[in-house]
């Protein structure tokens, strides 16, 4: 059983930092790619960052500059570094992830239950 947890969101000021983190456990055998989504109210869900398995990054235009996607050496683990926030990024934030459980087995993606960001002041 392959759980995503993500964790880090809260409540900040504009112009302020936050760095969501999503922790992947259960019988992985491998992570190819990792993104983060966010979802506004009202709103479709959206890719804001992703990392393939070279470490090639991916930003939408609205993050790119402020927004920071990592991972640890293990791959377990991805981090959205989140600066200079804006209203305008309060959102529910899902990560993903494309895995293996086994050697065998065909890649599936698996999300996260979100943490939700509000920047207000």
């Amino acid at each position: 059983q392959v759980q995503l947890v993500e964790s880090g969101g809260g409540l900040v000021q504009p112009g302020g930092s936050l760095t969501l983190s999503c922790a992947a456990s259960g019988s992985i055998f491998s992570i190819s790619s990792t993104g983060w989504y966010r979802q506004a109210p009202g709103k479709q869900r959206e890719l804001v960052a992703s990392m393939d398995n070279a470490g090639s990054t991916y930003y939408a235009d609205s993050v790119k500059g402020r927004f920071i996607i990592s991972r640890d050496n293990a791959k377990t683990t991805v981090y959205l570094q989140m600066n200079s926030l804006k209203p305008e990024d309060t959102a529910d934030y899902y990560c993903k992830m494309y895995l293996r459980v086994t050697i065998i087995s065909q890649v599936n993606d698996y999300w996260g239950q979100g943490t939700q960001v509000t920047v207000s002041s």
